[in-house]
Order: structure tokens, then C-alpha cells, then sequence
């Protein structure tokens, strides 16, 4: 079966959309924003991967027969309505962060422009694109950031599904890992994919000391000149294990000089201890350049903890851990209108974390110059502001001009940024205008180096993965006055309204 992912939607998106139909409405221009609330795991920020599949998306709409919208919008009472969804193409803008920026709560990750019915139907497939995605960049950002050494991403066999595998490997490269094991990944964005053996491999030579020895040499001999990484703990790793890949080793010519690589995998046991002998029995046989690959349920906590006990670890695969975003597998994205027509919108809810902000926005990053940066151009990412677009702060900030923020919650947390003291970049940005694409296309490896640089850009204190340093989030003065005018005025409609 065809499986259209500008389809992959909720029927509310499509029965609401006939109502918007048949009273005239689909014409009306609205403004919707794609955010989070919260990001997962006490994270500051959150990862953005997804929006490069996000435009293909909105791309596909109107690109079904009318027998197809037959099968979920049946009846008589839908033929107009159906007839007018199978010519129904994206005619307007989408804004988006571009694959590895980091983003805070509440900023526009995706702002979509355009008329109503086609800017509702959006809502369930970017959605579905991009918690998946996010949930799963952002969590590989934490399992990296626990280490110095490379990480491996090899969770597709319990990815949700083979397109969450194919993606989650592209996610997760793009915020850190090294590599990922998934084929698919590696051929859809021309990197290669990573793999060496499973226990199976030994097995099928017999469950034996020699068998074991045997099934190392024919993967040598039948890989030579990759690079060969032996899966040694089928047996015994300490006292048969290591022993069989350095024998198979040397019987086959590998040592230190060898220009592809080698080394061994440990996937059980105590990682931390088996390690370090491992590496004294590599050393005292000379292969001091034979390197240490381990698996096995692994996380940033794990990592962090083995290389507190002195684990002598080279590089570390992880699997369902980022491939599904273990420890927070649902990512809180919502899609929300806040403009209709030029009309500022919002929805106003018993919960203080749920209340939006209205209109149409735009998001500024504001960096400055410190002796703390590590980032290449010797500044640091001071600040982020979001503005109503053309209010009177985003004008400031593209002239260059001198301005101020203040909390939006405590009106006495102030900064102000000098004409000339600082640079400021816009985060979202246009990726589709009137339909047509007009993004910048990016390779992997250029998407994983610019969340490199985004995260140099941060102090050291925000980078952490436990109780990280504030950064400053604000709005702008008149965005804050837009939200808090349409709230007073509805608490006083609210207050006065009733029925008879």
C-alpha cells in the first residue's frame, strides 16, 4: 500500500475542515505554530530534526484520487467537499528552525501561513514528524554529551516501526552520534552505516573455545581492510574471548600498523571492570593501538557512571535508549493557531503552562562577545527573544539598534544589548513561500556541524546534563501586551457572560 504521510492525520483535521468549507471560510488566512512546553528529562532545550520531511509533507497534499478521500469521508453529503480535497495543494508559507538548532520552550519550531483548511490538515503529520524526530535528536544530544569518546546509534530493531528507525538514525546523528547502523539512514543521506557482528556469527560455527576462534579469522579474512571489531563475550570474555582475537588477530597479520582499524566489543557483564582487564591483556600482548567498543543497555547515565569508575571505553554503541527516547518517549510538540487573518489568537486554559502566545512570530538569537565562549567566533549565545514579526523590538533588533528585555515574569529581571555589542540571528525561516520549496538544502554531515556550533555557542553550565544553568527565554514588550489585551479582555466578556 501507498503510504502518503500528508495523510497520516486525525479525522477531526478533515471534519473540521468541511465545516470551515461549507461556511465559506477556506480562504481565510491562519497562522499556526508547531512548539513544545516542556522539554523532556529536565533538558533546557530540545534538538530540532523533522523539518526537511515536514515540506515534503505538506508537498504531497492533494496528490490522492477522489476515491481515495471516499474511503474515510463517505456519503453524499462529503462529494463537494471531497472534490475540493483532491485538488488541494500547500498554497501558502511555512517557516522553520533548520535541522540541528536547539530550541526552547514555546518558540515556533514550525510556523505555517497559509489557508485554513490547509493549514489545519498540516497538524497531525507534522506532529507525528516531528516528536518523533525531536524526542529522538534530543535524547542522543544528552547520550553524547556524556562522553568525549564517539557513540553509535543501532536501535532500529526496536525503533516503533521501520520508518522511526530509518529517521531516528538520521536524528540522532544530526544531534552527536557518530554513525548509525541502519542501511537506510546511511544510503538516504550518503553516509555510511556501521556494523560488525552478532553473537550468531560465533554460534553458527558450534558452540566451542575453537569455534569462536575459527568464526574471528573468516571475519577477518573476509573484511580485510575495514575495519574489524570482534564481538568477544559469547563464551567467556577474560578467559577465551580476548584470547581467540588476539590469536586470530596475529595469525592473520593485524596489529597496531594495520590502517583500517580494529578492535573488540563487550555487550555484557560489568562493563567497567571487564574493560580494564580487557585493555591490560590487549596492552601485555602488544596491541596497545586495538580499540574498546561497548553495547549493552547503555544510556547517559550509564556512560557518565562507567566513566567515573575509570572504564577504559573507546566507543560506545547505544541502542533503544535513543532509538525510541527510552526515558521519554512521548516529545510534547503542539500545534496551535494564533492568528486569524490579522487577527492575534490564543487559547486560554485552567492550566497557567498552557496558555499561548499569539500572533505571528518570530524568534531572535542573540549572541555576544566572552572570554568563556568556545565557539569559533569567540561569542556566546546570551539570549532569545521572541517578537510579534515587524513589532517594535524586531524592528530594533534588525536595525541594530540598542534595546532591552525584561522577564515575562518578573518584570525586575532585565538585560539590555548595546547597538554594536552584540549579533542576532533569526531562527525561523522560510522553507516554503506560496507553495513552492525554498529551503536551503543541507547534507547530514553540514546539519550535524551546525548543531555542533549551536552548542559551542552555549555555556558550559547549559550544556550540562543535570540541573543546567538558566538561559534567558523572553518575548518581546508588545507580543507580552498582545497576550495579556486578549486575556483581560476575555476574563471580562467571561465575567459578564451569561444565559437565560
Amino acid at each position: 500500500m501507498k503510504f502518503n504521510i500528508a495523510y497520516n492525520s486525525d479525522k477531526y483535521q478533515y471534519t473540521m475542515g468541511k465545516s470551515f468549507y461549507d461556511t465559506g471560510r477556506k480562504e481565510e488566512i491562519a497562522v499556526f505554530n508547531l512548539f513544545y512546553r516542556k522539554a523532556p528529562e529536565n533538558n533546557n532545550w530540545a534538538v530540532v530534526s523533522g523539518t526537511r520531511e515536514v515540506v515534503e509533507m505538506a508537498l504531497a497534499l492533494g496528490t490522492e484520487s477522489p476515491e481515495f478521500y471516499e474511503k474515510f469521508l463517505p456519503g453524499a453529503e462529503y462529494a463537494e467537499f471531497r472534490k475540493y480535497l483532491a485538488t488541494m495543494k500547500f498554497t501558502g508559507d511555512i517557516y522553520a528552525m533548520r535541522e540541528g538548532e536547539i530550541v526552547f520552550p514555546n518558540q515556533p519550531v514550525v510556523t505555517v501561513v497559509g489557508p485554513l483548511i490547509e493549514a489545519q490538515v498540516l497538524e497531525t503529520p507534522m506532529l507525528s514528524i516531528l516528536n518523533h524526530q525531536m524526542a529522538v535528536a534530543t535524547k542522543a544530544s544528552r547520550v553524547c554529551r556524556a562522553t568525549d569518546h564517539p557513540v553509535s546509534e543501532f536501535g532500529s530493531r526496536r525503533a516503533h516501526g521501520p520508518w522511526a528507525a530509518v529517521l531516528g538514525g538520521k536524528a540522532a546523528q544530526i544531534a552527536g552520534c557518530a554513525s548509525s547502523s541502519n542501511i537506510l539512514t546511511g544510503v538516504l543521506n550518503g553516509v555510511p552505516s556501521t556494523g560488525t557482528m552478532a553473537h550468531s556469527f560465533i554460534t553458527s560455527y558450534g558452540s566451542t573455545v575453537e569455534g569462536e576462534h575459527k568464526a574471528f579469522c573468516d571475519y577477518i579474512r573476509t573484511h580485510r581492510g575495514e575495519n574489524l571489531i570482534l564481538l568477544i563475550d559469547t563464551y567467556d570474555t577474560l578467559r577465551c574471548g580476548v584470547l581467540n582475537a588476539i590469536r586470530a588477530f596475529r595469525e592473520n597479520g593485524i596489529d597496531d600498523s594495520y590502517p583500517g582499524g580494529y578492535g573488540i566489543r563487550l555487550d555484557s557483564g560489568d562493563l567497567a571492570y571487564l574493560s580494564q582487564e580487557v585493555r591490560r591483556i590487549l596492552d601485555e600482548h602488544g596491541m596497545r593501538g586495538c580499540k574498546i567498543f561497548a553495547t549493552n543497555g547503555l544510556d547517559e547515565y550509564l556512560i557518565t557512571d562507567l566513566e567515573r569508575q575509570g572504564a577504559r571505553i573507546d566507543s560506545y554503541g547505544v541502542g533503544d535508549a535513543i532509538a525510541t527516547s527510552k526515558a521519554a518517549p512521548c516529545f510534547g510538540n503542539v500545534y496551535k493557531l494564533v492568528q486569524i487573518g490579522d487577527t492575534p489568537v490564543l487559547k486560554r486554559s485552567e492550566d497557567k503552562i498552557k496558555l499561548i502566545n499569539p500572533g505571528f512570530q518570530v524568534t531572535w538569537r542573540i549572541a555576544a562577545a566572552s572570554d568563556k565562549a568556545t565557539a569559533a567566533d569567540g561569542r556566546l549565545y546570551k539570549a532569545d527573544v521572541t517578537c510579534l514579526r515587524g513589532d517594535r523590538l524586531d524592528k530594533a533588533i534588525q536595525a541594530g539598534e540598542t534595546f532591552t528585555i525584561r522577564d515575562e515574569y518578573d518584570a525586575w529581571k532585565a538585560k539590555t544589548f548595546e547597538a554594536g555589542a552584540y549579533v542576532a540571528r533569526p531562527l525561523q525561516l522560510p522553507v516554503i513561500r506560496g507553495g513552492k520549496p525554498c529551503f536551503e538544502e543541507h547534507t547530514l554531515a553540514e546539519k550535524k556541524a551546525f548543531f555542533q556550533d549551536n552548542l559551542a555557542h552555549f555555556s558550559a553550565a547549559e550544556r550540562r546534563l543535570i540541573n543546567p544553568h538558566y538561559y534567558k527565554v523572553d518575548i518581546s514588550d508588545d507580543l507580552y501586551d498582545t497576550k495579556m489585551g486578549i486575556i483581560e479582555a476575555l476574563v471580562k466578556e467571561i465575567d459578564n457572560f451569561q444565559i437565560d
